[in-house]
């Protein structure tokens, strides 16, 4: 459920008119709804509590929205971070998020980001290397501090919705075999700098069939067994994120019930904390792209352009992962619906949304709503063109607050500094 509904002929926000954000703030702007948020978090925790997860810890993936209030309106309902650099960690600490629930991921850790995490007392580190595992270690013994970590493992397992969200399969670059994890996990636990407590997964990212994620589960409890076979001491199992969301006009993925029974019943009687990280399947339907007309171009072969105001650099999703995002109009015109390209003015033809999208008539001035926007949108915008950043809007009952203005040009250009020689 998400709170973007029609009303009068016009569409909403919770309870906010979106043309009256788009003529306060300009466009194009993000939009989030806290009531959704809120709403897509608990349906998670009660369908794992449900199943039977004891006290899940539910990190959010900071990587999907990294707005501080959106990290601030989760962690107010008890909500941890899944992050993969110190930035992240800064605004999860910043936003309100225990240390204790931060979780860092991440293939590349540097030696100052590891020592941010350790003097941060994040919950884990989750180790995805031997060379990594040995920088871990150095850093805390210079730092005095034993290491809490957990050791990603790439269980090669296909899933995603495209192949560069896919982070499962063994020649991705992401996490250690089984075969390696086992050695690994020895090694560590008779290091005087090292303290493993358990092991964690990721296969990817916008997942629609539960099949391999079963799979990837059943294979980490039984690598659970295995270490406990072996003498040593598991007590959490990490097992990802990535369940898919039902993205507007597209087939219905599996419901957090139907996920959290794939949970259950692969780590039934494992008596371990399970953690999760969840990003887009809280925060993509909470948030849309609103985006005003600039023209409507028809070429003589009859080709129909809708020029939006809103380009890749705004939302890189469509031209990165050939990405589906449902395109409203905010105050729809009657008529009959006729296909568009909708394209930004970005000077790239990769600046394209869609091609031959059945659209109800747009008029320049009419504003547009991306919607299943708030995952991976603003977190991925650039000034690319040297357009300006694209600010973000929280909306909560009849209220909206801007929570990342629009830099102004002249702010732009400040961030730059001149060589002594120009």
């Amino acid at each position: 459920m998400n709170h973007f509904e029609l009303r009068g002929g016009e569409l909403f926000c919770e309870d906010v008119p979106l043309a009256e954000i788009a003529q306060a703030v300009g466009t194009p702007v993000y939009v989030y709804s806290t009531a959704t948020l809120e709403r897509h978090y608990t349906v998670l925790r009660e369908a794992l509590v449900a199943a039977g997860v004891v006290d899940p810890l539910i990190a959010f993936a900071v990587k999907a929205n990294s707005n501080l209030a959106v990290l601030r309106t989760l962690a107010r309902q008890g909500a941890g971070a899944d992050t993969v650099s110190e930035g992240e960690i800064r605004r999860a600490l910043a936003a309100g998020v225990p240390p204790e629930k931060i979780v860092f991921s991440g293939v590349g850790k540097t030696a100052a980001e590891i020592a941010f995490a350790l003097e941060a007392g994040v919950c884990e580190i989750n180790v995805e290397s031997e060379p990594e595992m040995a920088a871990v270690a150095r850093v805390a013994e210079r730092l005095g501090k034993r290491a809490t970590i957990a050791f990603r493992v790439n269980p090669d397992v296909a899933a995603g919705g495209h192949a560069k969200i896919a982070t499962g399969k063994s020649e991705n670059k992401f996490g250690v075999s089984f075969a390696e994890a086992e050695r690994l996990y020895a090694m560590a636990s008779n290091s005087a700098w090292l303290k493993p407590v358990g092991v964690a997964c990721h296969i990817g990212s916008q997942i629609t069939d539960l099949a391999p994620m079963a799979e990837a589960f059943e294979k980490m409890a039984g690598l659970v067994r295995r270490l406990r076979g072996e003498g040593l001491h598991v007590e959490r199992l990490d097992l990802g994120g990535g369940l898919g969301v039902p993205y507007f006009n597209q087939p219905e993925p599996p419901s957090p019930g139907d996920y959290a029974q794939v949970v259950a019943q692969a780590t039934q009687g494992l008596d371990v904390q399970l953690a999760f990280e969840p990003g887009r399947v809280i925060a993509a339907n909470a948030g849309v792209l609103l985006a005003e007309v600039v023209h409507v171009h028809q070429r003589p072969e009859g080709r129909l352009f809708l020029v939006l105001d809103a380009a890749m650099n705004d939302l890189l999703r469509p031209a990165m992962y050939d990405a589906y995002h449902d395109i409203r109009a905010v105050r729809p015109r009657e008529g009959e619906a006729r296909p568009y390209d909708v394209v930004g003015p970005v000077c790239e033809t990769g600046d394209t949304f869609t091609r031959d999208r059945a659209l109800p008539p747009f008029e320049a001035g009419d504003l547009v709503a991306f919607m299943s926007a708030g995952a991976y949108g603003a977190s991925m915008a650039s000034e690319y063109n040297s357009r300006l950043l694209v600010p973000e809007v929280m909306v909560k009952g009849d209220q909206f607050a801007i929570v990342r203005p629009r830099p102004t040009y002249e702010e732009m250009l400040a961030r730059e500094a001149e060589a002594p020689w120009l």
